[in-house]
């Protein structure tokens, strides 16, 4: 009985540990300022895909010239994808259609880039998008920002 017990608070224990890892990692994501819920979806088939697969939930992070895209559900202190805002091209805007609207936040944007290549999908709300192709269009002169 008293080993069941001290297993069963150990369980709990760790499952409390690692929901505080979980908000202190995102707490520090967010210190430094500039950060906005984004999924994202990375090597999206050139005719899309409205299935919903595929879609990571993050929180973006800007920095100088670059977003830094961090999944949420994960104790990895480095961003999963950097983007550069001089490879980043702005290709379509739609909402999400289909499976995609439970895959992804209910206020949520769908912007299709092409990043060095690697076409993927991001989807922010309106207010972060708005800020985003700002940042985009933001770049220093001489420097080549392609939004649709």
């Amino acid at each position: 009985m008293f080993l069941a017990l001290l297993v069963s608070a150990l369980v709990v224990a760790l499952v409390v540990i690692g929901l505080f890892l979980f908000g202190l990692r995102r707490r520090l994501i967010q210190r430094s300022g500039g950060t906005f819920d984004c999924s994202l979806r990375w090597n999206v088939p050139e005719g899309g895909d409205l299935s919903g697969k595929g879609w990571v939930y993050g929180v973006a992070r800007y920095g100088g010239d670059r977003v830094a895209w961090f999944r949420v559900f994960s104790y990895a202190p480095r961003p999963r994808r950097i983007l550069e805002r001089s490879g980043i091209e702005v290709l379509a805007r739609r909402m999400p259609e289909g499976e995609e609207e439970l895959a992804l936040l209910s206020d949520s944007v769908i912007l299709g880039c092409l990043h060095h290549g690697t076409r993927l999908e991001l989807a922010m709300s309106e207010d972060a998008l708005t800020g985003f192709l700002a940042w985009l269009e933001a770049a220093p002169p001489g420097q080549r920002v392609n939004v649709a």
